[in-house]
């Protein structure tokens, strides 16, 4: 079992600047020791010939590729817009003239 010191979480708490109460320290001493077994499993299983990786299963990109297609002209785009002007939007003012 991978131990972990009172004195180390203490440490450790004061670095990242968190102010922890006895029950607080004593309760997270356990919770690493309990982390840090877990990692150690973890290491005794990985096999030298196992390359490490981050998921489980390959990622792929799913995203089709790009295609140039025409777009929209702008008298069609200004035909769905609630008001327009000189081949522009017109949206309520938000800023004071000054």
């Amino acid at each position: 079992m991978s131990r972990i010191s009172r004195d180390q979480v203490d440490h450790l708490a004061m670095l990242a600047r968190i102010d922890l109460t006895d029950d607080e320290s004593e309760q997270l001493t356990g919770d690493l020791a309990v982390i840090l077994d877990s990692l150690a499993q973890i290491r005794e299983a990985a096999a030298d010939d196992v390359p490490a990786m981050s998921h489980p299963q390959p990622l792929v990109n799913v995203m089709r590729p790009d295609e140039v297609r025409p777009g929209l002209s702008s008298q069609e785009v200004l035909e769905g817009a609630p008001a327009a002007e000189d081949q522009r939007f017109v949206v309520p003012r938000i800023l004071a003239e000054d």
